[in-house]
């Protein structure tokens, strides 16, 4: 068991650090200066996803009567912005891939320092399972550290050596994707007790309500076309998985009970994401060609 474990938290250490170098290898300096200049869209983004999607996913929580285990999970998941798929639900609901992608990864830079502290308060301010408290300080340089580190990595070789980052990042992509498949299958059966528990509860429905929540929060709270504004809204349905994972392995020991709920938790939230975006997506079919992945002008050396 202790092997297994150990395995387990390897391979999610794998998956955080290769999907924020992914999106290093993946960005440019020029789309992230505009999603960082487009002060408007930048501020009511940061809103909807460091403030209103938190409060949403703890009132849900609230309004559900969640047991421990899965209130936990879903503070943790709304506090938790950036996940690496919402720039892909841009490209199925032929959205603006450009500008959900590079605001994806500053979501993902911002959230691993804003995580810690946005989970601990609604933890202590709910009082949930006698007054958890995170240790902020080991988390927020425990998810920086996986984060942000790869991730200047990789963006410094797209700066620096384009051509050896775009041949890296196909690779690196594909090693996120399998690593992630692996930590949430390995969630799911290594919890699965705890997973089946959770289908006679709310909790599935409640991920569920939260994704469509996210969803909406993401839209109404950006500015631009529709195009732009609904693709900000599968940025926000999206979380990041990798600073929930650290801080379950970090808090709560590997809890199976919150690893569950988790996964139940994140997979109830892409089923109600993926179908919005594709629903959009074949909308936009007679007049949007499907987008490709956003290829910048490199910056001058």
């Amino acid at each position: 068991m202790d092997t297994l474990k150990l395995l387990f938290n390897a391979v999610t250490v794998v998956f955080i650090s290769t999907t924020m170098f992914a999106a290093g290898l993946g960005a440019t300096l020029p789309a992230l200066r505009a999603a960082l200049t487009n002060l408007p869209l930048l501020g009511l983004t940061l809103l909807a996803n460091l403030v209103v999607v938190p409060l949403l996913g703890w009132g849900l929580a609230v309004l559900f009567g969640l047991a421990t285990a899965p209130f936990i999970a879903l503070v943790l998941a709304a506090s938790s912005p950036g996940g690496p798929f919402g720039a892909k639900l841009g490209m199925v609901q032929r959205g603006d891939v450009t500008t959900g992608a590079a605001t994806q990864v500053v979501l993902a830079a911002l959230g691993s320092i804003t995580f810690g502290f946005t989970a601990n308060a609604i933890l202590r301010a709910s009082d949930v399972g006698g007054g958890i408290s995170l240790d902020v300080g080991v988390l927020v340089r425990t998810v920086a550290l996986l984060q942000l580190v790869p991730f200047a990595i990789g963006l410094l070789m797209r700066h620096y050596g384009p051509e050896t980052a775009l041949a890296w990042h196909p690779n690196a992509v594909k090693v996120s994707n399998v690593t992630f498949l692996i930590v949430l299958i390995g969630m799911l059966l290594g919890n699965w007790q705890d997973v089946v528990n959770l289908l006679g509860s709310r909790t599935l429905l409640a991920g569920f309500l939260f994704g469509a929540g996210a969803y909406g929060v993401g839209t109404l709270l950006a500015t631009g076309s529709k195009v732009r504004r609904t693709t900000m809204g599968g940025v926000a349905a999206v979380r990041n998985a990798g600073p929930i994972l650290a801080a379950v392995g970090i808090a709560f020991g590997d809890d199976p009970a919150i690893l569950g709920a988790v996964a139940a938790l994140l997979l109830s939230g892409l089923a109600a994401a993926i179908p919005i975006s594709v629903a959009l997506g074949r909308r936009r079919v007679p007049t949007q060609p499907l987008p490709a992945e956003p290829a910048p002008a490199e910056p001058t050396r």
